[in-house]
This record gives C-alpha cells, sequence and structure tokens, in this order.
C-alpha cells in the first residue's frame, strides 16, 4: 500500500463511536439536541481531515438499535437531524469525492429519510476519495441475526451447501460485505466499551477509548489516535516477529 508522509496506509479503515454529544450540551446548560446538532457539525471536519490522515474508509456509529429508548422528543429530533444532515450535505460530500453509504436495519426508519438516504448513496457512488458509512438504526448482534436470515434462505433454496458455510460465507451476508474490516474503532467520552458496533468485523480491531466528548474531537485528536495506533504491534494471533 502506498504511505503518506506519517507512514499511515492509505487504505486504512477507522470506525469511530460518537460519543457524548448529550453531555456535552448538558455540561453548557443546552438541551440534548443542541450536543447532536454540534456532533453532526464535528462529522464534517473529520470527514475532510481523511484523506490528509490516509484514512480511505471511516464508519462512524450513528444511532444504534438500542437508541430508540431514549425520549420520543430526543429520537425525533435526531432523525429530523439525519435528515437536515443528508440534506445540507449531500452537494459537499460529492465534490469532496466521500462515497457514502448507510448500514443497518432501514425498516423502522421514516420512508423519508430512508428515500433521501438511497438518494445519497446513488449520488455519491462514484466516488472514490473517502468510503464514509454511517450506521444508522443498526446494532451489531441485529446485523448478525440479519444475515444469517438471508443466509438461511440460501440454504432453504438450494443455492448454498450448509457444509460449505464458512466464516467468510456469512461475512458475504453482513451489511458491510463491501468493506474492509476495521483496523481501529475509536470511542469518546471516557466509556470504555464497544456498544453493539462491529462486532464481527472489530473481531482483530486495536481499540482507542478517549476521554474527549465527541463535539469536541478535532482533527488533531484524530491524528493522535492514528499516531498511537501506528505504535502498536499487530499480531493477528501470532507470534511477534
Amino acid at each position: 500500500m502506498a504511505e503518506d508522509a506519517a507512514g499511515i496506509a492509505r487504505r486504512m479503515h477507522v470506525a469511530i463511536i460518537m460519543d457524548g454529544n448529550g453531555r456535552w450540551a448538558q455540561s453548557r446548560g443546552r438541551p440534548r439536541l443542541f450536543g447532536h446538532s454540534a456532533g453532526a457539525a464535528r462529522v464534517r471536519e473529520i470527514v475532510e481531515a481523511c484523506p490528509d490522515l490516509g484514512v480511505r474508509y471511516l464508519t462512524i456509529f450513528a444511532f444504534s438499535t438500542e437508541n430508540w429508548k431514549r425520549t420520543q422528543p430526543e429520537v425525533a429530533g435526531l432523525m429530523a437531524l439525519f435528515r437536515r444532515y443528508i440534506r445540507n450535505e449531500a452537494q459537499r460530500l460529492l465534490k469532496r469525492g466521500v462515497r457514502v453509504r448507510f448500514i443497518g436495519d432501514r425498516n423502522r426508519l421514516d420512508r423519508k429519510l430512508v428515500a433521501m438516504m438511497d438518494g445519497l448513496e446513488e449520488l455519491t457512488a462514484g466516488n472514490s476519495t473517502v468510503d464514509l458509512t454511517i450506521a444508522l438504526n443498526y446494532g451489531g448482534r441485529d446485523e448478525v441475526a440479519r444475515a444469517t436470515q438471508r443466509l438461511a434462505r440460501e440454504v432453504a433454496a438450494g443455492r448454498l451447501d450448509p457444509e460449505a458455510v464458512s466464516a467468510e460465507t456469512l461475512a458475504g451476508f453482513l451489511d458491510t460485505h463491501v468493506l474492509p474490516d476495521p483496523d481501529l474503532v475509536i470511542r469518546t467520552s471516557g466509556e470504555a466499551r464497544i456498544s453493539n458496533f462491529l462486532l464481527w468485523q472489530s473481531a482483530y480491531a486495536e481499540y482507542d477509548f478517549v476521554d474527549t466528548l465527541w463535539p469536541d474531537f478535532t482533527p488533531e485528536l484524530f491524528a493522535r489516535c492514528l499516531a498511537r495506533f501506528e505504535t502498536r504491534e499487530r499480531r493477528f494471533g501470532a507470534v511477534a516477529g
């Protein structure tokens, strides 16, 4: 792989659990949705920093299958924010060479939002500078369950031999089947858990849990995470050396 001046592989895949928007807003005496809006603005900066930092693939956790448990006003506000993000950022993403994909179960989402998601994917399908994947109504266990259902249907239809099913076979039915597995998973806000995010894909990813709340996570802090990643030895179960 080609490398930049910092020695970071240009096809690196980074996944981010963007945590801390609500706490960031509340610490300023503002409603939680104010923090989510600030977090959406931060997404733009991080996406635009990716090419110079050697990151080709960026996957962000926007809304989990568990986030429906939040209050109805907050959920409604988040859905409005997603629609606004797509509407406001579509042309900028197109011009920046960003290809957008969405992963997660779309069945529970508003039809208008789903249509906008489909439209953004189609609009940016020819881009290749950064692959941005947005996990929306996504859960790792839910994804594996849905993939298993699709695989089972193929077996039942006689198109797939059950004896031939392997880990690679199942991976081909995941939402992320067109993407490489993440090299690095970052979680902001000081929480040290993975919250049902990319469970299958992150089996050998490195993790970086940072204290900074997501709206304060600057491109400079992003670069520091990548620099720390470069110091780690990834053995994938083998012996060093």
